[in-house]
């Protein structure tokens, strides 16, 4: 059984005020197989005006805060998360939140590896674990399929960008010191949310975008945010069982870890 969009009663997109999570949202509402409650975080969603005028205008919209980095936030987002799905629970968790400091060798810092490490491994998981807790993930899979989305890059390509893009910013070069390992972490991290979930009925998988011109791919990149989303947007709708565990790009294509 797939997940399809139009069986699911209920999705939470993290970091949704702009980028990938943005257009995810703007995707998802204009879908004939929308879901049927759509909850967007922004850490300050007062500031994310193109996200809140989307809620305003479309039904079955919620945004709400979340600082994925902040535990106390954390627990209050998924507080609100629990009332708004109700007793149905949530069908799908996509994990999108992410942070890039530029930083090479030379300028890299202790504390620009540690907040890249805590927003884009820590965090994940923890939003995942405290949903999780409250039951609302493995409530709705007794009934129908439940799905955990990490969104996230391959690393290899981050290899590849570094030494053949030059000029992903502009005129400013784009670095990986913090992000690479950062993502390295994040892989093992799903694999472990994989296995542990799995006796729950609660599916996991890994997708991985493409490079996309966003804020942190750059005015470079060979895809638009529109064309992402639509890809990985028809792979989530699709996803099964038997991709439980993997790793897969924005055209389906599995990745070895």
């Amino acid at each position: 059984m797939a997940l399809n969009f139009s069986n699911c009663a209920s999705v939470l997109i993290t970091g949704a005020s702009r980028g990938l999570g943005l257009q995810m949202i703007k995707q998802l509402v204009r879908s004939a197989e929308r879901p049927g409650k759509i909850i967007a975080t922004a850490r300050n969603p007062a500031a994310a005006q193109e996200l809140r005028q989307i809620a305003e205008s479309h039904t079955g919209i919620h945004v709400i805060p979340l600082d994925v980095v902040n535990e106390a936030s954390i627990d209050t987002a998924v507080k609100e998360v629990a009332t708004i799905v109700g007793a149905g629970g949530l069908n799908c968790l996509i994990n999108n939140a992410a942070i890039h400091i530029n930083s090479d060798l030379n300028s890299v810092t202790r504390d620009a590896m540690m907040k890249t490490f805590e927003s884009n491994t820590v965090a994940p998981l923890f939003v995942t674990k405290v949903t999780d807790i409250l039951g609302k993930l493995t409530k709705s899979a007794r009934d129908q399929i439940s799905f955990i989305v990490i969104v996230t890059s391959n690393i290899y390509n981050f290899i590849f960008y570094h030494k053949h893009c030059t000029r992903m910013l502009g005129s400013k070069t784009m670095y990986f010191c913090c992000i690479v390992p950062v993502k390295s972490g994040l892989n093992m991290v799903t694999r472990c949310l994989a296995t542990d979930l799995e006796s729950d009925g609660i599916l996991c998988t890994v997708l991985h975008p493409g490079w996309v011109r966003t804020d942190m791919g750059g005015p470079d990149a060979p895809l638009s945010a529109e064309e992402s989303i639509s890809s990985l947007l028809s792979i989530i709708s699709g996803l099964t069982d038997k991709d439980h565990g993997e790793f897969l790009d924005y055209t389906g294509k599995k990745i070895p870890w």
